[in-house]
């Protein structure tokens, strides 16, 4: 070996315990053969000589000898072996009740993989091997067995994707301190014990009492109650004023008596009208119809107030959720960051996490399998979405209605999904209810300190079928051969707690009679009619109003100031010089002869909005400086990059503004935004497209929450949807916001559809829309907003149109209608091919037009009937009633106008149909050709002399 030179301590000091084994073997291996080494090794010792000696070669200077060498070998083989354990222990873990595959110990947690004995671990230290060893783990053997006592037992932990080292020591700490969590005392666990009584009596008499009824039962998944009863103490202890929870239909029912109190004998009513399962076959039914349609009664939410005393300590509310499992997850997330903000001041809303906590429990095959967890996943950290953490529950019964894991995923966990996202996740037997407990006070204390999201993974079964009207042993044959025999874990803690001497078995029987008694006492009130009527959240009829005679103008003064106020900047703040001087030129535009432009008219009606008290939340796909670099709601300093919004200095503004910049997602986003108006009515809402045909991507949102969540929860909602629509040659994916598809969704007064071309149209829709905020007759507005017609000077609007008026439902072309008696065509048309008739009109004003008349439907719904009717009752001379589109036939407004055209039409009168021929494809992808049957659209409208080809050019 080399002479020992005098060493630099602070090139060393970095190496101890086993690093400092490690780097001695890499010396030996150096001295040997200096190219075996690496480079950066070789440069460290030709320059600082050998490593310094061991606290042991110290207290006995010899020269190090094979075998010390070879110790520390062995020890950092047992370094690698801690370290594995605390990765992969889960992969050993006690964690599947059923034990459906092999629990087989994983290679890397054995010591043999090490080449490691019972002797070599008994010879080293502890302390050597595991920083912070208990004081009672004094060898490496000691240290071996308890690790594996922590990680592989009926709770499992997976930290090891966590980046942020702060938390993962937290976490690492967590699990391998023997006092955290404390255990629990000999009263809560006789409490857990009588609720996993109730959870399985109330599942047992629905089956017994409804034979054949669906109610997707939790049993198998029983310890999901005590669990949530947990979270809802931690949460109310740690201040939250909210919990706001969501899930799909598996253990709902069970949930909604124990966690939110809905009564039994609701719940058994709900049971005993049920339709006839042989006719209704299906999940859904339709009810009793009285002006709603109502839901299932696995699909209800409730809420409900956690008292001390007189004082509501926590509200608790479980989300409406459809069989979409897993779309409620954004609407949940959305409640609680409503939950947290204060609106009621100017500038941002103030945002305080700790006021409501989310609390979201999924399948395990929807987990992995439905897009819209990823989505909700990926905003949990935004800033316009973060709400300070969700804890995640999947309820894995380890089967998605008949197919196995290993076709509905392909990960090994339901919840690696999560490891994409940094999120720590905890596996539980849900077959050890204590497990279960220590896993969400884990969570609970992770979510509280680090405002982060955590899920739990609790592993258990599913007794019966997807369905109780379901036999799974035809697809299922060995698990539920299994299932068959496997105690239920009520009788499995019952056990433990009697040979722990916690209780005895006449207790036990007790607990039990008492929880039978309570479910038949309700089940005979139920039959005797005595139970409660209309404490179902969805009995309650709809009732819809007039919202159209709402005073919307603002005095021109009051607009002046506002608009002056938009255009001042602070002090030293440096808009970029080709913005300013676009924003400079509506510095005027209130003026006399001025106009108004779209994106004006907008950040006016805002501003005005604000000033009557309403907070304005928007997001969306670049929706701070909009898609179409129109809008400009937040500027950036162009020298430093500092932000600011001009909305948030207004003088007499009396409420918060906040605009965002989503993620490239819709589904999650505008579920996000309908969850966070329908928790705070009394706010405007908006989300915006970046191009109205991405909103496809959240039909599901659409369908089941913001066009039916009136009719089937009586939940309500004044969401904006905004849908930039209209056909300009840019091809299929960027002309249609689907108009069609939102009139197919209109019925009972359920939202506004309209379809704009003036900015005054905007502002007064806007503020009509504001007014209804918190209102009993609010309901959502979706409009179809312009692209190209943003800066058509056609679109603009007199300043005195935003001072008086209000929003026309039916908006007339200005030039024409000046004879009634002479007009023989009415043309009824909706968007921007009105402005593109209007434009044909000025290039032949020359004309006589007094045959002809059009009026643009600005409002589809709720049809403007009896503003039509005025209309057609001057038309004395009238002989066609001619609907005029842009999109294809099957598409648009054409198939929900006819119907209404022909039964107000005089008699006489025929309705006809001009615009593109049915098409599977929203709009042509070349330009010319787009151009050509805008072309004949007009001319045919019009009855032009212009020469039409008779066939498309050729591209």
């Amino acid at each position: 070996m080399a002479a020992k030179e005098p060493h630099n301590e602070s090139l060393w000091s970095k190496y101890y315990g086993p690093n400092l084994g490690y780097i001695q073997e890499k010396y030996e291996q150096f001295v040997k053969d200096p190219a075996s080494v690496e480079h950066n090794y070789r440069d460290l010792f030709t320059i600082s000589g050998p490593p310094p000696l061991t606290a042991e070669e110290q207290q006995d200077p010899q020269p190090v000898v094979s075998g010390n060498t070879e110790w520390l070998k062995k020890a950092v083989r047992a370094s690698k072996l801690i370290a594995n354990i605390r990765i992969h222990g889960h992969l050993g873990a006690n964690i599947d009740p059923l034990e459906r595959k092999p629990n087989t110990m994983a290679k890397w947690l054995n010591p043999e993989t090490y080449e490691l004995t019972r002797d070599d671990l008994v010879a080293l230290p502890a302390s050597l091997i595991w920083e912070n060893a208990p004081a009672d783990v004094l060898t490496g053997w000691d240290a071996y067995h308890r690790m594996l006592q922590i990680y592989t037992q009926t709770i499992a932990y997976e930290f090891g994707h966590v980046n942020a080292e702060q938390e993962l020591r937290w976490l690492n700490s967590q699990a391998e301190s023997p006092s955290s969590p404390s255990p629990l005392n000999s009263a809560e666990r006789k409490e857990l014990l009588k609720r996993l009584v109730q959870v399985e009596q109330f599942e047992t008499f629905l089956h017994k009492t409804f034979v054949g009824q669906k109610r997707f039962s939790l049993e198998g998944n029983d310890a999901l109650v005590p669990m949530l009863d947990e979270i809802v103490r931690a949460a109310a202890h740690d201040g939250a004023e909210h919990i706001l929870m969501g899930m799909a239909h598996r253990g709902r029912l069970n949930v909604l008596a124990h966690i939110l109190g809905k009564p039994y004998d609701i719940i058994f009513s709900e049971f005993h009208h049920s339709p006839n399962k042989e006719l209704f076959p299906s999940e859904g039914s339709m009810g009793i119809n009285y002006g709603w349609t109502g839901d299932v009664k696995y699909h209800l939410g409730a809420d409900r107030a956690v008292r001390e005393g007189e004082t509501v300590r926590t509200r608790l509310t479980l989300a409406n959720n459809p069989s979409h499992l897993e779309f409620v997850n954004p609407v949940v997330e959305g409640f609680t960051r409503a939950a947290q903000e204060d609106r009621s001041t100017p500038g941002m809303p103030i945002l305080d996490t700790n006021k409501a906590m989310a609390v979201l429990m999924h399948g395990d095959a929807a987990f992995p399998g439905e897009g819209i967890v990823a989505e909700t996943l990926n905003i949990g950290k935004l800033n316009g979405y973060q709400n300070g953490g969700t804890i995640h529950i999947i309820v894995n019964n380890r089967i998605g209605f008949t197919t196995e894991s290993e076709d509905s995923r392909s990960t090994h966990y339901a919840s690696d999904l999560a490891k994409g996202y940094e999120i720590p996740i905890v596996h539980v037997n849900a077959d050890d209810p204590e497990a279960c407990v220590a896993a969400v006070r884990l969570a609970s204390s992770y979510r509280n300190l680090f405002k982060k999201d955590i899920v739990i993974d609790l592993i258990g079964y599913r007794r019966h079928g997807h369905n109780e009207m379901d036999d799974p042993e035809t697809t299922q044959p060995i698990v539920y051969g299994k299932v068959r025999t496997h105690p239920t874990v009520y009788n499995i803690y019952a056990e433990r707690l009697i040979q722990d001497k916690v209780t005895t078995l006449d207790e036990v029987k007790k607990v039990y009679a008492e929880a039978e008694s309570l479910l038949q006492e309700a089940y005979d009130s139920m039959k005797e009619g005595k139970h409660k009527k209309g404490e179902s959240k969805s009995a309650v009829p709809l009732q819809t109003g007039d919202s159209s005679s709402r005073a919307t103008a603002v005095p021109l003064d009051t607009l002046r100031e506002i608009n002056r106020q938009l255009l001042t900047v602070p002090d030293g703040f440096q808009v970029y010089p080709k913005l300013q001087r676009i924003l400079q030129r509506r510095k005027d535009s209130l003026n006399e002869g001025e106009k108004v432009d779209w994106a004006l008219a907008e950040s006016l009606a805002f501003a005005t909005i604000l000033h009557d008290g309403t907070p304005i939340r928007l997001s969306g796909q670049d929706s701070q400086r909009g898609t179409f670099a129109h809008r400009h709601l937040v500027l950036h300093d162009s020298e430093s990059g500092k932000r600011f919004s001009p909305l948030h200095q207004l003088t007499d503004s009396k409420a918060s503004f906040a605009v965002y910049n989503s993620p490239l997602s819709e589904a999650s986003v505008l579920g996000y935004e309908y969850g966070y108006n329908v928790f705070a009515p009394e706010t405007m809402v908006l989300w915006e497209a970046q191009y109205g045909d991405f909103a496809n991507a959240a039909q599901v949102i659409f369908d089941q929450f913001i066009a039916a969540g009136r009719a089937k929860w009586t939940q309500r909602s004044n969401l904006v949807v905004l849908l930039p629509h209209g056909y300009e040659g840019q091809g299929p994916e960027h002309s249609s916001g689907r108009l069609e598809r939102y009139l197919q969704l209109s019925a009972e007064e359920n939202w506004t559809v309209a379809n704009l071309t003036t900015a005054a149209q905007y502002f007064h829709l806007l503020r009509r829309q504001a007014a209804l905020c918190g209102q009993g007759d609010a309901r959502p507005l979706v409009i179809m907003t312009p692209k190209s017609l943003i800066r058509n000077p056609r679109s603009t609007s007199n300043g005195t149109e935003l001072a008086a008026g209000h929003f026309l439902p039916v908006f007339p072309e200005s030039s024409l209608g000046q004879n009634p008696g002479k007009v023989k065509r009415l043309v009824v048309c909706s968007g921007k091919v009105g402005v593109d008739l209007q434009t044909e009109l000025e290039s032949g004003r020359d004309q006589d037009w007094s045959w002809l008349h059009i009026l643009r439907l600005e409002q589809l719904y709720p049809f403007p009937k009896s503003e039509l009717l005025a209309y057609l009752e001057t038309f004395t001379s009238l002989e066609e009633i001619v609907w005029v589109q842009e999109e294809p036939k099957n598409m648009g407004a054409w198939s929900y106008a006819e119907p209404r055209l022909r039964a107000i039409a005089p008699a006489n009168t025929g309705v006809q149909y001009i615009g593109r021929p049915e098409r599977s494809s929203p709009a042509s992808g070349y330009a010319d050709v787009h151009a050509y049957e805008q072309r004949r659209i007009v001319s045919e409208a019009l009855k032009l002399n212009t020469q039409v080809q008779a066939a498309v050019p050729s591209t």
